[in-house]
């Protein structure tokens, strides 16, 4: 994100806001950034007396706001953080320190899961000064990519398999993603400079064989045979491999598919763009729409769907989530 990375340089540069109003579902960045200036802004010596850490279910707004008024002692700045903000009583009260910050007082508060109403008083003020900062869950497309480029930043280079093994097994929880790409690195050791996936079925425990992207190339290019060998072991490790999980890889891919239809310049380049895809997944879309046809492409976006809602026991009575996924996998096909 590319506010979060702006963010972070002008940390590093030591250009500090008055105000970090941090919010919204993905919570990593709102950590990231709060946990950069709780180590870096301050000496060890300076924290003693000009760091205070507050909670707040435990706190109220106007104590926050004494403690924001207050000038450091033998330092620049002082720092001030409010983690779990969200459950501050009455946090519009905030507003009366934030229409008149202190340039020496950097104030963090972590606002995690919700978002301010910024035509209130308070999100009008923090707007205005530049000082609130929304981050908001990713999309199943994006993940492979920032996978990559994070570890791009520790110096690895992973292949497009694998980054997409990891976007599919991991999910859109970045703070989940980092620990496990943390550990990857680790043991894999200092000599590899590429994941491939053989390191990551070996060190994290996800087959290179068995997983959803797998399962959608046989489904795309018609492999009967590999697709059904991939659902036998969905089947019998539906903790591992969840319906939903496999509806939603689904779904996105022939969505994209239906729009695929539609491009009128299908070069690479163009349908890279436009789907919001690596350049290198382009042929799995080629090869869908010589497979299946558009109607047929209208007809299994249906299926998905009512798979989707049977998996959440809307008109399934007893099938597991097993069966269910052989039956949508079967219609998908035929």
């Amino acid at each position: 994100m590319k506010e979060f990375q702006q963010i972070m340089a002008d940390l590093k540069n030591r250009q500090f806001k008055p105000i970090y109003f941090l919010m919204g579902e993905e919570t990593y960045y709102i950590d990231a950034i709060t946990n950069y200036i709780i180590d870096n802004v301050l000496t060890e010596e300076e924290k003693g007396f000009n760091q205070s850490i507050y909670y707040g279910k435990d706190v109220d707004a106007a104590t926050i706001v004494m403690a924001a008024r207050r000038y450091p002692m033998m330092s620049q700045y002082q720092v001030v953080v409010v983690k779990e903000a969200q459950s501050l009583d009455k946090i519009e009260e905030l507003q009366h320190y934030a229409s008149a910050p202190l340039s020496s007082t950097i104030l963090v508060v972590n606002y995690k899961y919700k978002t301010l109403d910024k035509r209130k008083k308070l999100g009008t003020i923090l707007k205005k000064s530049n000082g609130i900062f929304e981050f908001k869950k990713m999309y199943d497309n994006q993940v492979s990519a920032w996978i990559t480029g994070y570890l791009k930043q520790e110096n690895l280079a992973i292949d497009m398999k694998a980054s997409s093994l990891l976007a599919d097994a991991l999910g859109t929880d970045l703070s989940k993603i980092v620990k496990e790409l943390d550990k990857l690195k680790v043991a894999v050791g200092a000599g590899v400079t590429q994941i491939t996936p053989e390191h990551i079925e070996k060190n994290i425990g996800l087959s290179k064989d068995y997983n959803s992207f797998e399962l959608q190339k046989a489904i795309l290019a018609k492999d009967i045979l590999k697709a059904n060998k991939i659902i036998k072991v969905f089947a019998k490790n539906p903790k591992d491999h969840p319906i939903q999980a496999t509806i939603s890889v689904l779904f996105n891919y022939f969505s994209k598919l239906m729009i695929y239809y539609y491009l009128g310049d299908k070069g690479k380049a163009n349908v890279a763009k436009e789907l919001g895809i690596n350049p290198y997944f382009v042929q799995d879309y080629a090869i869908g729409a010589r497979n299946y046809s558009g109607r047929k492409v209208v007809s299994v976006i249906s299926i998905l769907r009512e798979f989707d809602m049977k998996s959440k026991g809307f008109g399934n009575v007893s099938a597991d989530t097993g069966d269910l996924l052989k039956e949508m996998i079967f219609k998908i096909m035929h």
